[in-house]
C-alpha cells in the first residue's frame, strides 16, 4: 500500500502559476489554471482527474511538448530552459514519458533493434562495441520479461499490445531518466498485465531512484502506488497531499465523488444507477 512518507528528497520538478490558455478573446479556453506543484526525487506522484480536467495538458507542458502560457516550470531547482533543440534534447534525456497508446509511441518503420539502439545512443553509448549494445538490449528486454532474440529484426506492429507496453518500459530501462511521466499507462491492457506493468515501474523506481508521475483518472491506482496525490478539476489543482490524506480524508466534493466511483470489494454494489 502507499507509503506514508513524510521525509522528502530534493525537489526535482516544480511549477509556480503554471497556466495554459488556448484561443483568444471570447473563444479562450483555460486548460490549466495557475497550478503550483512540487515533485520530489524518487517520489511516486499521481495527478488524478476526469477527462477535461487539464491533467494531460499539464503532462504535455511538463514534457515540453506544449508551451506554457504563463507561470514557470523548474527542473532541479532552476527555471527550465528548453528554448533550443539541443537543450530540449538534453531535458528529454532526463524527462521521459510512456503513453496510453503504445502503438502511437513507435515509428512503425523502425525495427525494434533501432528503437532500443536509439536509447543507448541517447545515453551516450553510441561508440560501444556491438556485443556490448546487444548485452544492454538483452538486459532491458529481460527486465520486462521479453526475449531480445525473439524481437530482433521485428517491427513494432508485429508485437501484441502487451508486448509493446513492455517494450516502452524496456526503453525507459535503457534511458534511465530522472523523471518518468506515465499517462494512463495501463488502460489498454488486462488486469493481469496491468499488475505486471506497475510492478516493473516500481522495480525501475527502486533500481534507479527515478520520480514517476502517473496521469490517471483511476483514483484506486493512485492510492495503491503513490506517495503523493494531486486532484485536478477544470484546470485547477483542488486538493493535494499524501495518498492517505487525500484519499482517506478527502476535503473536496470532487475527490469524494472520484472515490465513490471506485467499486469497493467489500460493499454491496448498487446496480440501480447503472
Amino acid at each position: 500500500m502507499s507509503s506514508n512518507k513524510t521525509h522528502h528528497g530534493p525537489v526535482c520538478l516544480s511549477g509556480r502559476g503554471v497556466t495554459k490558455v488556448y484561443g483568444f478573446g471570447s473563444r479562450k479556453t483555460v486548460a490549466v489554471d495557475h497550478v503550483d506543484f512540487d515533485f520530489y526525487e524518487g517520489e511516486i506522484v499521481s495527478i488524478v482527474g476526469e477527462s477535461g480536467s487539464g491533467k494531460t495538458t499539464l503532462a504535455k507542458m511538463l514534457l515540453g511538448l506544449t508551451s506554457v502560457t504563463e507561470g514557470q516550470i523548474y527542473y532541479q531547482g532552476k527555471p527550465r530552459d528548453i528554448r533550443t533543440r539541443k537543450k530540449k534534447k538534453e531535458y528529454w534525456t532526463n524527462v521521459q514519458a510512456i503513453f496510453q497508446d503504445p502503438f502511437s509511441s513507435f515509428n512503425v518503420f523502425s525495427k525494434i533493434d533501432t528503437v532500443l539502439l536509439d536509447c543507448i545512443n541517447m545515453r551516450g553509448g553510441r561508440h560501444l562495441p556491438r556485443d556490448k549494445k546487444i548485452e544492454l538490449m538483452t538486459e532491458a528486454c529481460s527486465f520486462v520479461n521479453l526475449k531480445f532474440e525473439e524481437l530482433t529484426n521485428k517491427y513494432p506492429f508485429e508485437l501484441s499490445g502487451g508486448q509493446m507496453q513492455r517494450l516502452m518500459i524496456a526503453r525507459i530501462f535503457l534511458l534511465k531518466p530522472k523523471v518518468l511521466l506515465a499517462d494512463e499507462p495501463t488502460s489498454m491492457i488486462d488486469a493481469c498485465s496491468r499488475a505486471t506493468i506497475l510492478d516493473m515501474l516500481m522495480n525501475l523506481r527502486k533500481e534507479t531512484g527515478m520520480t514517476i508521475i502517473f496521469i490517471t483518472h483511476d483514483i484506486g491506482l493512485a492510492y495503491y502506488v503513490s506517495d503523493s496525490v494531486y486532484i485536478m478539476e477544470q484546470g485547477k489543482i483542488v486538493e493535494y497531499g499524501s495518498a492517505d490524506e487525500v484519499i482517506l480524508n478527502p476535503k473536496t466534493y470532487n475527490t469524494k465523488r472520484l472515490i465513490s466511483d471506485v467499486p469497493k470489494i467489500y460493499e454491496v454494489w448498487d446496480l440501480s444507477t447503472v
